[in-house]
């Protein structure tokens, strides 16, 4: 008896195995697989964007609304549009007008769609050495030129800042190359802002930095002086002048350019980007631990 139920048993488990099976390949001709992965959706952002954190609130949002994995890749402007211009990702979020306007111009982007700004900063130390708090801009950057003997950190590394530093030097009545030929008081750095951030504090030194970048990397130093005694020494010294005004806009990549975009998901993209729900979340981000807006979300006054 018991030899008979050895045999049987297998027997039958192996049948309502097959059964099974075959039930579940039909199925699967029916409805997705549960386990098939979502389509992606490849961004190129700046890195003031990715390093105060705004994407890493925002992405898991877009995320669950269109169910879909959106990659994102950081760095400078200039880097961003690079790979825009190659077709590697479907949107990018930038902020040099009058590069983003080329690339449309060039047929690599459809459209220029601001989303938020805010201001440029020129920090320093709190003593103002170079004597230019309560400057213009311009005068101010025609001052650390004409004394040459308080230092200056570029970031030098062909982002949307570094694009902003070039054009207050032209309005000061300064050539770039003439400017990184000045002497040894003026640095490009080649790094990002945080860093860069990093280096002028280190060295006491001027630089140019973005709002929502400042503000996130002074309140990460404060947090640290409880493990750390680095203390944030640079100050804003210049915050005043329409020159520091820092537009960030998307640009779908043009398809007819870059066959593979995903465009209808780019487009989604940026409407979600400017609807009211995510606008005053863009507005409202940060405001809490730094009690000043990182980013003001466009209500028209963008350009």
């Amino acid at each position: 008896m018991n030899r008979k139920k050895s045999y049987w048993l297998p027997a039958v488990l192996i049948s309502l195995g097959l059964l099974l099976g075959a039930v579940g390949c039909s199925s699967s001709s029916d409805s997705p697989s549960p386990l098939a992965p979502r389509p992606r959706l490849k961004v190129a952002t700046t890195t003031s964007l990715y390093d105060t954190g705004l994407w890493g609130y925002l992405e898991p949002m877009f995320e669950e609304e269109y169910d879909i994995e959106l990659d994102v890749m950081y760095a400078g402007t200039g880097k961003a549009l690079e790979l825009g211009q190659r077709g590697d990702v479907d949107v990018v979020t930038v902020h040099s007008k009058a590069r983003e306007e080329q690339f449309i111009t060039d047929g690599y982007g459809l459209e220029r769609v601001p989303f938020a700004f805010n201001y440029f900063l020129i920090v320093g130390p709190e003593s103002d050495p170079a004597g230019i708090r309560g400057m213009t801009p311009e005068a101010a950057f025609r001052q650390l030129m004409e004394s040459g003997s308080e230092s200056f950190i570029s970031r030098g590394d062909d982002s949307g800042t570094h694009s902003k530093e070039q054009l207050i030097w032209l309005a000061a009545g300064h050539k770039y190359e003439a400017v990184q030929e000045a002497g040894a008081w003026y640095v490009e750095a080649g790094i990002g802002m945080g860093p860069t951030l990093a280096m002028a504090n280190e060295k006491l030194a001027y630089t140019l930095t973005d709002m929502g970048t400042y503000l996130s990397y002074k309140y990460r130093l404060e947090l640290e002086l409880l493990v750390d005694e680095t203390r944030l020494e640079l100050v804003p010294i210049v915050d005043e002048g329409d020159i520091l005004l820092n537009v960030y806009s998307a640009i779908a990549i043009n398809p007819e350019n870059a066959p593979g975009v995903n465009i209808e998901m780019a487009n989604n993209l940026i409407q979600f980007l400017t609807s009211p729900k995510i606008q005053k979340l863009i507005g409202d981000y940060g405001f809490e631990e730094y009690g000043l807006q990182l980013f003001i979300p466009c209500t028209g006054e963008c350009n």
